[in-house]
């Protein structure tokens, strides 16, 4: 059964480390698998097509290293490398992959639950040079909810990755469409992104927000929107049918930012780049926060 954090305006589902999804891809830590804004749902999942839902991507999922888990490179084929906040993932070939089905020794976790609160932490083994633990508090507060993460190097190697939320998010069920709108703080510049897949061309590029003028019948996406230049961490949806917004400001500065979507569901992701030392640590937060619009 979930974890859930409520109170008038949200509520929040959590799933613990060992519960549902079991996949080698995204964080087991406070996996957010629903969350509602006056009794409405705002979350979505990866896919509607797979009978198992326990490999798929939903709610506000994170995933560390998704173009290269830590140590894979140093790695011979046949042992292990980490995948951070999920354990440890046998090498079975020269390229790593975030969409195959890696086998898996899971981490250690603890968690502590309060009131409005929920605190998992993951506890790595040493391989190859690196270990870790990893912290993540998820808090409710009366508008907003706040994820923070402290994760800190018990290895010998230096730790250089990246981390970001999935964000699987529609309104009300509403399909993706007229009644979205995007918005960023910086100006969007078309001929900068790295890689566009907009098949249909029903995904509208304006100078600060993206608009659609129908519902995509196949995935669109988008990446390194501010063209690998450092900007504020920040991203605002907001649905005209049910007058509610939805905006994840990080607490740091990001050169990447994708948006990756389809009929039923869109993803703004923000990254995070992560470098700490042997025995440093480093902390970063993001908070949702929810309104309703006129």
């Amino acid at each position: 059964m979930p974890q859930i954090l409520k109170n008038e305006n949200l509520e929040i589902h959590i799933d613990f480390p060992n519960e549902n999804y079991n996949f080698s891809r995204f964080d087991w830590t406070g996996k957010i698998t629903t969350v509602k804004f006056k009794n409405i749902l705002v979350t979505s999942i990866e896919s509607q097509d797979y009978i198992n839902e326990h490999v798929l991507g939903k709610g506000f999922y994170n995933e560390f290293g998704i173009d290269n888990a830590l140590g894979f490179n140093e790695t011979e084929i046949g042992d292990w490398f980490h995948k951070i906040g999920v354990g440890l993932l046998k090498k079975e070939d020269s390229s790593y992959l975030f969409s195959n089905k890696y086998k898996i020794k899971p981490a250690n976790f603890k968690i502590s639950v309060k009131e409005n609160s929920v605190i998992i932490t993951c506890k790595s083994d040493s391989v190859n040079g690196y270990s870790y633990i990893l912290k993540k508090e998820i808090q409710l507060h009366k508008n907003n909810f706040s994820i923070t993460y402290h994760l800190h190097n018990t290895g010998k190697k230096n730790i250089i990755t990246n981390e970001y939320s999935h964000n699987f998010t529609s309104i009300n069920k509403d399909l993706i469409g007229r009644n979205y709108i995007l918005k960023f703080p910086f100006e969007l510049k078309p001929n900068s992104f790295t890689e566009t897949v907009n098949p249909e061309q029903k995904v509208e590029i304006r100078k600060n927000q993206i608009k659609f003028n129908s519902t995509p019948n196949t995935p669109f996406f988008f990446s390194n929107l501010s063209g690998n230049i450092s900007v504020n961490s920040n991203w605002e949806l907001t649905n005209l049918k049910n007058n509610i917004s939805i905006s994840e400001i990080g607490s740091f500065k990001t050169n990447k930012i994708n948006i990756w979507g389809s009929k039923h569901v869109i993803s703004p992701e923000l990254f995070c780049d992560i470098f700490i030392k042997p025995g440093d640590n480093t902390k970063w937060s993001r908070t949702y926060n929810f309104r309703t619009v006129k």
